[in-house]
């Protein structure tokens, strides 16, 4: 297997870090090499907050459910999708203001998303360990007024990068045949699919070497949903100037 695929295949969310910082040239070069990340016609339609005060650090992670790790970690980015070049774009080429389109906001998302994998990618080739934190939709408004966040920019979620100081054990992931269709999707093996990684996930819960649990999939997953509607979403990014129509 070679390096890329063994370090996609390897992933492990890392939330303890040493003391060592990470150096600001490296971090440029990470930001940089992520950047070649696909672009929805090559719009790259994102931009990242480096958050390096104590007080907002120490708020983020108050607001993300009281993670520790955004204030410990050596660097913590928040991770955006952002129109606000696009519109000015827009303007100045005669064609107006952007209009909440619900297509501009998938955009905009997955361009930032594709962007912050690469460099979670690009940081763990280089040793880096890091830990997406979608928490920060917990309460995304007061985010945006700490970050000074204008219209037609949301945080989607942040990300924490350092040297490990855990070696978590790694997670099984849905078997390639489950996620993989053939010309159709296929309904009707759901459930036996479900069920089969159920097994998988309960035998893995039950024998990893830190905080074993009695508990499989389909309970994890369906608790991580139906418990974190964060409802306030949508009239945060219409306020922002998303998902208008």
């Amino acid at each position: 297997m070679n390096p890329i695929l063994q370090a996609q295949s390897t992933h492990k969310s890392i939330r303890k870090y040493t003391d060592q910082a990470i150096d600001a040239d490296l971090l440029k070069q990470l930001i940089q090499a992520a950047q070649g990340a696909a672009s929805s016609s090559f719009i790259q339609a994102y931009s990242l907050v480096q958050v390096t005060l104590p007080e907002n650090r120490s708020k983020i992670a108050t607001l993300a459910g009281g993670q520790k790790w955004v204030e410990a970690a050596p660097e913590f980015l928040v991770i955006c999708a952002d129109l606000t070049r696009v519109e000015y774009c827009s303007i100045e080429q005669g064609l107006g203001e952007l209009e909440g389109n619900a297509e501009h906001f998938i955009a905009a998302t997955t361009d930032a998303t594709f962007f912050a994998q690469n460099l979670m990618l690009g940081a763990e080739s280089v040793g880096l360990g890091a830990v997406f934190i979608g928490g920060i939709r917990n309460d995304p408004a007061q985010v945006a007024e700490l970050l000074n966040l204008p219209k037609h920019v949301y945080p989607i979620f942040g990300l924490c990068l350092g040297y490990p100081d855990a070696e978590p054990d790694l997670k099984p992931r849905l078997p390639v045949d489950v996620i993989l269709h053939k010309d159709s999707y296929d309904s009707s093996r759901c459930a036996s699919d479900v069920q089969a990684y159920d097994a998988q996930m309960q035998a893995y819960y039950q024998s990893r070497s830190g905080n074993q649990k009695m508990s499989n999939w389909s309970e994890q997953t369906a608790a991580a949903v139906q418990k974190k509607k964060r409802e306030h979403m949508l009239e945060f990014l219409q306020k922002q100037g998303f998902v208008k129509r």
